[in-house]
């Protein structure tokens, strides 16, 4: 059954694949002292600038975790959209890890603004509350919209007038470069980001994450929380050598491109269908769009995808890397067929 729950559910890219295998040569340093992490960390220097500090880790809730360790301390809070990774699918994990309360903010199409943050940075000073440490923001969102550069500027000026720390979950930081036609860079540290979790997984390579400080300060204490969180890979060359081909050949963008065109063009198709209308808009490789429940229902016995909400019928579509004109061709003409015996 091909699948569009999520682009976690794609195989992994041949590139990649032949990147970890190249690296299954003969002996090698454990623990990142080898040369595909000396490699990776070139490559991810390569692509945001000599000032930049990358830390390899086998996921992306770990990833989250480790990287908001190193911007904030126990008695902080970290601001977030109500959808926002970290406060809906993470066991509350970053939360437990930092020990700093999470403050969820309703958005409307889960992306934060100036506006949105500004009421919650107060109190800074008073030791009876929280003090505001952090914002957290996703690019894309779990929602599937992106910030521009400019809009992530406007946060990142905002927080750091009040010495507060911006982190950017990047699971798909190359979906969202793609549809903005920017560089990674552009859309990160020269945006005013201080930390990035930058993914790959969703985008072709196998498994493995990178925390990337811009800041050699915030970086000083990264390894000892990647240990204590359980995300030091002893064989690391398995992990950092898949950066290598995703980032230098461009794989990470051609990769996101077809994605993203994919998921317009199966937006395209179900937004003609008869019951259905999109929710939000396509602006990734995410859909999200409302169909009547005896539909969804019928539909998942063709194929797998997930309800995003009950109550008002909204499901999501996900499109990958590998998803063909094949896969849409058959989950609109699938879902056509069940609308029409309604």
């Amino acid at each position: 059954m091909r699948s569009f729950a999520s682009d976690n559910n794609s195989g992994v890219h041949p590139e990649v694949m032949e990147a970890i295998l190249a690296a299954n040569t003969d002996h090698a340093a454990g623990y990142g002292d080898d040369r595909w992490t000396e490699r990776a960390t070139e490559s991810i220097r390569g692509v945001f600038g000599a000032k930049a500090w990358p830390f390899f880790l086998f996921n992306g809730t770990g990833a989250n975790s480790v990287a908001l360790q190193a911007v904030t301390r126990s008695f902080n809070s970290i601001i977030c959209a109500t959808t926002a990774h970290i406060y809906v699918d993470e066991c509350n994990a970053p939360a437990r890890m930092t020990g700093c309360q999470l403050i969820a903010v309703p958005t409307p199409d889960g992306r934060l603004t100036p506006d949105l943050i500004r009421p919650h940075l107060h109190h800074f000073g008073d030791c009876h509350h929280a003090q505001p440490g952090a914002v957290y923001l996703a690019q894309a969102t779990e929602l599937g919209t992106i910030y521009t550069p400019e809009e992530i500027r406007a946060i990142a000026d905002l927080i750091h007038g009040h010495g507060m720390k911006l982190h950017m979950d990047g699971a798909r930081l190359a979906n969202a470069c793609a549809a903005l036609g920017c560089t990674m860079r552009e859309a990160t540290v020269d945006a005013g980001v201080d930390i990035l979790s930058l993914g790959g997984t969703k985008n072709g390579m196998m498994l493995g994450e990178a925390v990337v400080a811009f800041d050699e300060e915030l970086a000083a204490n990264i390894k000892y929380y990647r240990k204590q969180s359980a995300q030091l890979a002893s064989k690391m060359r398995y992990l950092s050598a898949q950066f290598v081909p995703y980032l230098e050949s461009g794989l990470w963008l051609r990769n996101a491109e077809h994605a993203n065109r994919q998921a317009q063009r199966l937006a395209m198709r179900l937004a003609a269908l008869p019951h259905v209308e999109l929710t939000q808009p396509v602006d990734t490789n995410q859909i999200f769009l409302s169909v009547p429940e005896e539909a969804i229902a019928r539909l998942a016995e063709h194929y797998f995808f997930y309800v995003w909400n009950e109550a008002t019928h909204e499901v999501r579509f996900v499109t990958s890397w590998d998803t063909t004109d094949e896969d849409i061709d058959g989950l609109v003409g699938t879902l056509e067929t069940i609308l029409r015996a309604l």
